[in-house]
């Protein structure tokens, strides 16, 4: 009897456990999809460029020298006409005076030639001395404003040296590091011509260059904005830049182009471009490297996805969808251009499908889910 007490208990269990075993079939999840919808969004092209500065003056040694004095803060603001440096003068001071000697010289030569002249011009009036007299005192006198003028043209020279020991700034702006210190001898090589730059950065320079299909796509998209004018030049056209930092920041203020070079580099394939940018704060400076940002055209009916939502594996591309009967699929597409968060797609998918945005990580291929559409902002979700 106790045999078949423990039997039936043992049979209970084993019906227990397999109820237990029995698999739970879980509701669908809400996983959020991004509804495609296709928009005119603006196609930009993105190239390196590098900053100078409105005007970059080189600060040069005219003459040579000893430096003997600097009137300047490296990386200050200078004026116009302030005094930058100074070099040793006494060598042109004596040249000077050795100059004005010589005009001295050559106008009492003149003052002498000149009353010869005067003394025998009458006596061959009279007959009294040749012609040939008369035709020699004429040439030295001459000659003797002729010297005079070359003495005083020297002078001049060494007077406009002596002012080059003194070096004063050309332009407002900021000055850099000086390339020579006092007591440096300047103004020959290898010793330093070149002292410093001062630069005008109230506004800046950005150079870039476009390689030739670079160019045409661009230049084709601004000559067709400007149809029915009677000039096509693209530089006629001044679309708005941006200007993309070192630190991936925006400039806050826009750009225009005012400078495109007259051809192509043949051993480059390139052509130069020059945009300019107001810099009132001075937060930009000569020699930065920064991106420039261009929109070269209007895209209308483009389909673009959140970058999020596209996968890669071995250079292919794809993305879950959400089919209409609530079923994930995996579709693969060809991608265009990046555009601020999102993928342009230019194949795999049309107005309307539903692409997993978030819960890829769950969502599987042939899932049933309960999609729930929802809006995308890039600057909420970086990448």
């Amino acid at each position: 009897m106790k045999i078949k007490i423990v039997s039936i208990v043992i049979l209970l269990l084993i019906v227990v456990s397999c109820k237990d075993e029995t698999p739970k079939v879980l509701p669908p999840q809400k996983i959020e999809v991004y509804k495609v919808v296709p928009k005119t969004v603006p196609i930009h092209k993105e190239f390196v460029g590098q900053l100078y500065g409105e005007k970059d003056i080189p600060i040069r040694a005219r003459v040579e020298g000893y430096l003997e004095e600097i009137h300047f803060t490296e990386g200050s603001r200078v004026k116009k006409g302030d005094l930058l440096y100074v070099i040793d003068a006494d060598p042109f001071k004596e040249d000077v005076a050795s100059k004005q000697s010589m005009v001295a010289q050559a106008k009492t030569i003149l003052v002498q030639t000149e009353s010869d002249l005067r003394r025998i011009k009458p006596l061959a009036e009279m007959d009294a001395v040749s012609k040939r007299e008369l035709d020699k005192a004429q040439s030295q006198r001459d000659a003797s404003i002729s010297s005079l003028n070359a003495a005083e043209a020297n002078l001049n020279i060494a007077q406009i040296n002596l002012s080059y020991t003194r070096i004063l700034s050309p332009i407002d702006g900021v000055i850099g590091r000086t390339l020579a210190r006092e007591g440096e001898f300047v103004g020959r090589e290898p010793n330093p011509v070149i002292l410093n730059t001062v630069s005008d950065i109230n506004t800046v320079r950005v150079q870039f260059f476009l390689s030739e299909n670079e160019y045409l796509v661009v230049a084709k998209e601004f000559i067709n904005k400007n149809e029915g004018s009677k000039s096509s030049e693209v530089k006629k056209v001044n679309p708005v830049i941006e200007l993309l930092l070192s630190d991936k920041s925006v400039y806050k203020h826009k750009g225009q182009i005012d400078f495109i070079d007259r051809n192509i580099d043949s051993s480059t394939g390139t052509i130069l471009i020059q945009a300019t940018f107001p810099n009132p704060r001075g937060l930009l400076r000569p020699g930065q490297f920064a991106r420039v940002k261009i929109k070269i055209q209007e895209a209308e009916n483009t389909i673009i996805v959140p970058q999020k939502c596209v996968s890669e594996l071995q250079g292919r591309y794809s993305v879950l969808t959400v089919n209409s009967k609530n079923i994930v699929e995996i579709v693969p597409v060809e991608i265009g251009e990046k555009i601020d968060g999102f993928w342009i797609i230019k194949e795999g998918l049309k107005a309307g499908d539903q692409v997993v945005l978030e819960g890829l990580q769950k969502a599987k291929p042939k899932m049933e889910v309960v999609p729930v559409v929802t809006e995308f902002n890039p600057k909420n979700n970086k990448q």
